[in-house]
């Protein structure tokens, strides 16, 4: 594996503002969208670097590997010390190493096997939340929903994506590329969730989605399906608050044939 040190062009003692200031004075460079997609592949080996060795607890795992207790060189593969630390079952850091292969393979295109580990370690019972910072756990969080959705594991991706939302309320990060985040899962939503989901979990969704600050005529339309639900398990009193709710957030809301049928006396 390449000196994550040389990619930067930063010496071994370089500060964190020293390492921060020349990612992205070589990331204006070689971003793709400037020098073209040729530069991809260079460009991820400069993220890589830079997850490595602008966290504190990262770069010391680093040396410490690469270097040795001697300090002296020699060779080094990241991705065999993080599997060798996420095995042992006997490391007080495995947990952590594990999400940090997780990390590692997403920065690699290696994305099937990020998602597969991810998977066997629990998917949604493994928070990569509890072992990253913040801004990596944001950041990872959505690469690895895209590449879940891609894979059609619809509710892991949209439980993904709901928390990230719910996060970028409290405490805006992404910013203005929250945008991104909301189209996938609206898109998610609209097209693929409800057909691998049963009618509990659906009405499940739907409340997780109440929560976000979308739109009334969204929410409204959200709320129509969970109506159409509800009657599906037979809560046609449930059912029928519901849609009275959707219509309050959009008038122009009309109930389908079914729910019609089920309620149609009470929602008039």
């Amino acid at each position: 594996m390449d000196n994550q040190y040389k990619i930067l062009g930063v010496d071994e003692s370089a500060s964190i503002a020293e390492i921060k200031r020349a990612f992205r004075e070589k990331a204006k460079q070689h971003h793709p969208d400037i020098a073209g997609e040729n530069a991809r592949e260079y460009m991820q080996k400069l993220l890589a670097a830079y997850e490595i060795l602008s966290n504190r607890q990262r770069r010391f795992d680093y040396d410490r590997a690469y270097y040795g207790a001697s300090g002296r060189r020699r060779g080094f593969n990241y991705r065999d010390y993080l599997y060798e630390q996420a095995g042992d079952p006997d490391s007080r850091f495995r947990e952590r190493a594990q999400a940090e292969l997780i990390i590692f393979e997403l920065l690699n295109f290696e994305e099937d096997s990020a998602v597969r580990m991810w998977l066997d370690l629990g998917g949604l019972n493994f928070p990569l939340a509890k072992y990253l910072d913040r801004g990596d756990w944001m950041d990872f969080s959505f690469i690895l929903a895209e590449e879940l959705e891609k894979r059609s594991f619809y509710y892991e991706a949209f439980s993904l994506l709901t928390a990230l939302i719910r996060e970028e309320r409290r405490l805006p990060y992404f910013r203005h590329f929250a945008q991104d985040v909301e189209i996938l899962l609206k898109e998610l939503v609209r097209t693929k969730l409800r057909t691998v989901v049963d009618d509990e979990t659906w009405i499940e969704c739907v409340q997780e989605l109440l929560g976000l600050g979308f739109s009334a005529r969204e929410e409204g339309r959200w709320l129509k399906s969970q109506a159409d639900a509800l009657v599906n398990i037979g809560d046609t009193a449930a059912a029928a608050a519901v849609f009275r709710a959707a219509r309050k957030r959009d008038p122009s809301i009309t109930a389908s044939v079914k729910l019609k049928k089920a309620i149609g006396r009470e929602i008039g």
